[in-house]
């Protein structure tokens, strides 16, 4: 009993230690929020490619969103 105590008891130092890592490699990451992007290309839900910078850039602010494995029977 003694023994599952001590082992629970260094599973949670271990797990403290990796989130402590963990949060302070995200910190260090500037944030990407009103950066300016390079020029790109993405593919549209309407079957065409959009180009930004030719576009987007100067005429309108742009919000990119991403679904993992939308439309996909997960």
């Amino acid at each position: 009993m003694q023994n599952k105590k001590f082992l629970g008891f260094w599973l949670f130092l271990i797990a403290l230690l990796f989130l402590t890592f963990s949060t302070a490699e995200a910190q260090k990451q500037s944030p990407l929020i009103g950066r300016d992007t390079l020029n790109f290309t993405l593919p549209s839900t309407h079957d065409r490619v959009i180009n930004y910078s030719e576009e987007y850039y100067g005429k309108h602010h742009l919000i990119i969103t991403f679904f993992p494995a939308a439309y996909t029977p997960v």
